[in-house]
């Protein structure tokens, strides 16, 4: 089962790195306030970065190697494979 690493850019212009097996389903989650704390009040949450993954470890190994880049590295990223 595919995993997909994604990125949301939250009103506040901070960005937000997650994983998941449903994208729509998670961002519709974080959207209603049942998702992450982090992403709760910092609405409007926009999905601005998705890759898919073979499986849940090599998810949870991008997950990390993107949540240690810069915010400009992260920018970059986005730019050069949008969701």
């Amino acid at each position: 089962m595919p995993y997909y690493l994604y990125i949301l850019r939250c009103g506040d212009n901070s960005l937000y790195t997650g994983i998941t097996t449903d994208v729509a389903r998670r961002l519709a989650a974080h959207q209603s306030g049942k998702g992450a704390k982090y992403t709760r009040g910092r609405g409007p949450l926009t999905l601005v970065y998705q890759e898919e993954l073979p499986d849940k470890p090599s998810a949870l190994r991008r997950e990390l190697a993107v949540k240690a880049l810069t915010r400009e590295e992260k920018l970059a990223l986005i730019q050069r494979g949008s969701a």
